[in-house]
């Protein structure tokens, strides 16, 4: 047999970057390995059509698929995972793979929103850092004070704090008697909180106490945002975001669980999460002037998955039934153990998962916007790559996790594409039939990203262009034309060097099944426990989709109950704002760890009732039109009467 051992240079345009491959080797793998960014969706399956590249010369051999027009094979355009290279070549990134383009929710801001932080609102999470540095004046040994140096050291920290269990590492310990000579026994120790135990961190010459630093992360699928906060102030000094260089993998974390099964690369995955959470703490630190021995704890909110691939323990479970993590609640560790780069003996701590689909990040958001202690009834509904809810009160939480933003992130979308510059973002069809619409960044329109799909969907229902099934009423507009896939409606037409932007009838589908996801995770929760809309007393919306979308339109959809305007409150980053509480305040942790266990998880594929409630959320805005009385008070939508 013989093996092709042939070598093959690629390189990447504009950037100039280049990388050598093995024959046979796909285009998107040569983009991994060089460190380019592909949009690709389906993490190289094939049927997500999103990973096109321009082929300028050279050899290749092209997988079949449908999903090119004839335009694009023209044209040269190839789909990278299913192209392998046979020769020298150069190619093109198109730039709507730039991912530096794109917009990311940095800030944990809660606008139209009073409360800021559980912090501010409940007495009982006063500050109180998880890590501390106390300036300690001691006073010396004599021939009558034999203590040791040591246990000095714990006399002296208990006097300013309440600590039963006090421990001290070797090499802290090594260093004690040269430090508390050298200062005169007046020295700064750091102390961090683990469970019950009070760890001695560190131990410095004088008074160091300002010098005391932390990172709070939002460990996202998508993204990652860090966020630098001065202990000793309990400020926020600069703030830092990066795009997940995970996504290289798979855009949701199920593929990724897949791709690191295939191939052996949990430690690969591991490596790269770690490496932009670094990335993003030096990044703070140098633009600070900030010693990364000064930064002594980092505290992470993500996702379930995220945060065992932060840690590389195995998630595999999480994707299998019965969907069982390896951890939900992860004890403080050491934040070298898991290659994040601060204090060598600085300690990383996880908020605590409700379950695979409802992780540290939701939890984050429950204590940050006080649901856990309010009267009235509350709606949260994150909506990322996965639509997370929860239900409830100060008495109860439940909370449920379904499958619903991938097709308003571009998934299953034809021109859907990330919220990045060119994405139309916003859309509306005037009385006249002209179409609106306003791109990110206020470019030439490239593709459309959820806020502006939503719009899209909303529009087309309340013009009648499409009936209450989602189908396109033939002869409503003349917008409706036949394209490489079905019945379309033409969003842009072709100009100059662009091809036109529409949205098919395919589109629609996938966007009325996972607005039907939401709202149906709604549904059973609040049917489970007997709550009507007239019920809520808030809806909060969060996350990056939350933040930007149309409410109006949102309701009009039937992807949020149809509740007054005034109850909807945009609460941002609360993933972040959970974390930074946490830092803050050691009773902010317990509370946490006291919302993770309390709240009851619904397993919708379980659940009777879901199916139901799906089908029924399958049209716009539902098959009981009694339940959004403001979508059409006076009359209701044509449903077609031709077979879907």
């Amino acid at each position: 047999m013989v093996i092709d051992t042939k070598k093959c240079r690629i390189t990447f345009e504009p950037s100039g970057l280049k990388t050598t491959v093995k024959a046979g080797t796909t285009l998107l793998d040569a983009a991994n390995k060089v460190g380019i960014y592909l949009t690709c969706i389906c993490g190289g399956d094939g049927y997500c059509g999103k990973c096109k590249l321009i082929v300028d010369n050279g050899q290749f051999k092209n997988l079949p698929n449908t999903l090119l027009t004839p335009d694009e094979v023209a044209n040269n355009m190839v789909l990278a995972c299913q192209t392998k290279v046979l020769s020298d070549m150069i190619t093109t990134v198109p730039k709507w793979h730039d991912l530096q383009a794109g917009r990311i929710l940095i800030n944990s801001d809660m606008h139209q929103f009073s409360q800021t932080s559980a912090a501010d609102s409940d007495p009982d999470l006063r500050p109180d850092p998880l890590v501390n540095k106390i300036y300690l004046e001691m006073t010396k040994p004599t021939i009558n004070d034999h203590t040791a140096d040591h246990e000095r050291l714990y006399l002296a920290i208990r006097q300013h704090i309440d600590a039963d269990n006090i421990q001290t590492g070797l090499r802290t310990l090594q260093k004690l008697p040269a430090v508390m000579r050298k200062g005169d026994y007046c020295v700064t120790t750091t102390i961090g909180h683990r469970g019950g135990t009070t760890e001695v961190i560190d131990v410095e010459l004088g008074d160091k106490c300002k010098n005391n630093y932390a990172v709070a992360i939002d460990l996202g699928t998508t993204t990652v945002v860090a966020h630098l906060v001065d202990i000793s102030t309990a400020t926020t000094l600069d703030k830092e975001a990066t795009y997940n260089s995970q996504i290289n993998f798979g855009e949701d974390y199920i593929r990724r669980i897949i791709y690191a099964e295939q191939n052996n690369a949990f430690d690969q995955l591991q490596s790269r999460i770690a490496n932009d959470v670094n990335d993003l703490i030096v990044t703070l630190a140098v633009r600070n002037r900030i010693d990364l021995k000064d930064i002594n704890a980092c505290v992470c909110s993500g996702n379930t998955a995220m945060t065992h691939f932060l840690l590389n323990l195995d998630p595999t479970g999480i994707r299998r039934e019965p969907y069982v993590a390896t951890a939900d609640f992860v004890p403080p560790i050491r934040a070298a153990e898991a290659g994040i780069h601060i204090n060598k003996r600085g300690l990383l701590y996880c908020l605590p998962s409700v379950a695979a689909y409802v992780g540290g990040d939701i939890v984050a958001g429950v204590l940050s916007t006080g649901i856990y202690k309010a009267e009235g009834i509350t709606l949260l509904v994150d909506i990322g790559t996965n639509g997370e809810v929860v239900l409830g009160n100060k008495d109860w939480l439940i909370c449920a996790s379904s499958s619903a933003g991938p097709a308003f992130e571009g998934s299953g979308v034809k021109q859907g594409m990330r919220a990045s510059a060119g994405a139309i973002e916003k859309l509306r069809i005037t009385e006249d039939g002209s179409i609106e619409s306003k791109t990110i960044g206020d470019t030439s329109p490239i593709g459309i990203c959820g806020s502006g799909l939503l719009d899209t969907l909303a529009q087309l229902a309340e013009h009648q262009i499409m009936d209450r099934t989602g189908r396109f009423i033939i002869n409503s507009d003349s917008k409706i034309i036949d394209g490489d896939q079905g019945k379309q409606f033409q969003l842009v037409p072709s100009r100059n060097g662009h091809g036109e932007i529409a949205i098919t009838q395919t589109d629609i589908n996938n966007l009325i099944r996972s607005k039907a996801g939401v709202f149906a995770s709604i549904r059973v929760l609040m049917s489970s426990t007997q709550i009507s809309t007239d019920d809520l007393d808030a809806v909060y919306l969060a996350g990056g989709f939350g933040n930007y979308m149309n409410v109006k339109n949102a309701i009009k959809i039937g992807m949020l109950p149809d509740v007054p305007e005034e109850k909807v409150h945009f609460v941002g980053n609360t993933s972040m704002a959970g974390a930074k509480t946490v830092l803050m305040s050691r009773k902010a942790l317990d509370t946490a760890e006291m919302i993770a266990s309390n709240m009851t998880y619904f397993d919708l594929m379980s659940y009777p009732g879901y199916m139901e409630e799906f089908i029924r959320a399958s049209f716009l805005p539902h098959t009981d039109m009694a339940l959004f009385p403001s979508v059409y008070p006076n009359d209701k939508p044509t449903v077609s009467k031709e077979p879907k």
